[in-house]
């Protein structure tokens, strides 16, 4: 946790010389140059709260409320308007600045403690936060994204504190310097002070409309990246990814020692080979440690009465702990096989039990994960993991992942990711022997879907927490014309076109709305949902409505309809192929994640 502290200080402090803070930086210097000489440390005390503050325990409020995403930004408007239009009116400056003295306890100074300015920069410097908050680099978008599905924690209040104090030191640099140059003009005060409220106002106007994403997004498109992200090669190193994973397992409970087994995993959706030490033998299997007992979760699906179970009434058995969640298509292509080793093996002491933990907030919901279950004709035991506490409890961090568990209750294989399914069986066979089964019988045979050779494209998020390749530069929460769609994509690119509605997770179309991606692969997925009512959407491959004889399962005619939030497969070529994908969604209609096989 110390070194990712330190990243985030790192990182914040690239981030302040990034052509994000360009917002930011008028307002910086004008209100840092003018009052008095605590009003710089006044700016950087307030953006560093109330950044920190932005980021992560408003991440709950704005949840649990469901205020619109772009409130925060509204808010910072506002206050900035206010403010620049105070400076103004050198009347109107005086009392606020009295008013904010009197609020604190200093009223009494005088003139002396009114011009200090600290408090009065405290108020700008808190709005700054909340305008500099979509700023936040891959460290805090892990954070935020942790924090939203998670219980609170110091450790990520503490990461977010040292990027905002990251980007407050290089900005309150900027200001003093700021200062030294106006310091000449001392005897006109008034008149700058005047001055740098109307340049506040004009960028209050400007990010009112929006003007100041379109700049970031062009300089994002013209700019080497370099430039626009400073401090990517500390983010993306090996060890910044470890940190953030560990955030998972923060707060778990003594669960067993799978490091050395996490560590042959490189992604989530990978194929995992474990070390050769854990290669099943007959029953030659390590034990890797006492498996935590299931706990905190909300619902049990498929047991008696909807009870509860616990591996402490299962011991005996064998259990096969599958953590899944329905939208993951890696997860999807598991089931066939988990289904057939229940089918086979059930009677002969094999209990498989599927922990549901949510990748996005609508799969919290028990009517989706039931359906799920039923459309799945799952018959095994699934319990219900929305607060990720069996999750954190194994020290999880891949959807899907399995845990094999013996009679005495010690986890002694796992596997991540999709794959390895015959050797998979062979586990179950050695610990049910190991058990005192004698008759087993012939190994199960089951096709299984897996990933068609060729596919090049990654997995893409449309929300902005996660957002990556899109030609509209970088991704912000908040509504947007996005205009017209771009005439060229590169490889594996996306690109909004018309009006949508973009929070941290998802991507609503609102009327005119379009997609576009360049992908390299066999089949598209893509997680959608409708509240409230079935909607259409238009799918086109290289620019007209996709025939049927490559359309996805969920295509009729060239259109989807939408209706439950769930995995749609849209695309269906008998191979690996490049083509650009237009999506015309109808509004109201939302995306969260391509996936692709």
């Amino acid at each position: 946790m110390a070194l990712l502290i330190l990243f985030g200080f790192l990182a914040g402090a690239g981030t302040a010389l990034s052509p994000c803070v360009l917002p930011v930086l008028p307002v910086v210097l004008s209100a840092g140059v003018t009052g008095g000489r605590r009003r710089p440390t006044g700016i950087v005390t307030g953006l560093a709260l109330s950044f920190t503050f932005a980021t992560v325990a408003l991440v709950y409020v704005i949840d649990a409320l469901g205020l619109p995403d772009d409130l925060l930004r509204t808010l910072a408007i506002a206050v900035l308007l206010v403010f620049g239009l105070s400076l103004l009116v050198p009347f109107v400056s005086a009392r606020l600045e009295a008013r904010l003295s009197r609020l604190t306890g200093r009223a009494g100074q005088g003139t002396r403690g009114r011009g200090e300015g600290f408090w009065s920069g405290m108020l700008v410097g808190g709005s700054l936060g909340l305008v500099y908050a979509p700023c936040a680099g891959p460290i805090l978008a892990g954070v935020i994204t942790v924090s939203a599905s998670q219980s609170f924690s110091t450790g990520r209040l503490a990461v977010a504190l040292a990027y905002g104090i990251g980007s407050a030191v290089v900005l309150y640099a900027l200001m003093l310097g700021g200062r030294r140059l106006t310091n000449p003009l001392s005897r006109r005060s008034g008149r700058l002070q005047m001055v740098m409220g109307g340049v506040m106002v004009l960028v209050a106007l400007a990010m009112l409309g929006k003007y100041d994403i379109r700049l970031e997004t062009a300089l994002a498109s013209h700019v080497p990246s370099i430039l626009v992200n400073p401090t990517k090669s500390i983010e993306q190193t090996g060890k910044a990814r470890r940190e953030l994973a560990g955030l998972r397992r923060s707060g778990s409970a003594a669960g067993p020692d799978f490091a050395a087994a996490q560590r042959a995993a490189a992604t989530p959706d990978a194929t995992v080979k474990p070390d050769t030490a854990a290669r099943p033998r007959r029953a030659d299997l390590p034990v890797l440690g006492v498996a935590p007992e299931f706990r905190g979760n909300q619902q049990w699906f498929n047991t008696p009465g909807g009870r509860p179970l616990t591996l402490r009434s299962l011991r005996g058995r064998v259990v096969l702990v599958d953590f899944w969640t329905y939208s993951c298509i890696n997860c999807l292509r598991t089931l066939p096989y988990l289904r057939a080793l229940h089918a086979r093996y059930a009677a002969a002491g094999l209990t498989i039990v599927g922990v549901h933990t949510p990748e996005f907030p609508f799969e919290k919901r028990a009517g989706n994960v039931r359906s799920a279950i039923a459309q799945n004709k799952l018959r095994y035991p699934v319990a219900q993991d929305n607060d990720f506490a069996t999750w954190n409890a194994y020290g999880n961090q891949y959807w899907p992942a399995e845990y094999f568990i013996d009679a005495r209750g010690r986890v002694r294989y796992t596997h991540f990711g999709e794959g390895e399914y015959a050797r998979n069986e062979r586990v179950v066979r050695a610990l049910l022997a190991e058990a005192g089964q004698t008759s087993l019988g012939k190994t199960s045979h089951v096709r299984v879907t897996t990933a068609s050779s060729g596919t090049t494209t990654p997995e893409t998020y449309l929300g902005a927490a996660r957002a990556d390749r899109f030609a509209n530069g970088p991704i912000v929460p908040g509504g947007k014309n996005f205009g017209r769609q771009p005439d060229r994509l590169a490889p594996d690119a996306l690109a909004y076109s018309g009006r949508w509605r973009i929070t941290t997770e998802s991507a609503t179309a609102l009327p005119g709305a379009g997609l576009e991606l360049s992908f390299g692969a066999r089949r598209v997925y893509l997680v959608l949902g409708s509240p409230g009512r079935p909607r259409r959407m238009r799918v086109l491959l290289d620019g007209t409505p996709i025939p049927g004889r490559v359309a996805g399962p969920d295509v009729r005619g060239g259109v989807a309809t939408i209706r439950d939030q769930r995995l749609y497969r849209l695309v269906d070529l008998p191979a690996a192929q490049r083509h650009r994908l237009r999506l015309e969604p109808e509004a109201g209609i939302s995306g969260y994640a391509f996936t692709f096989g």
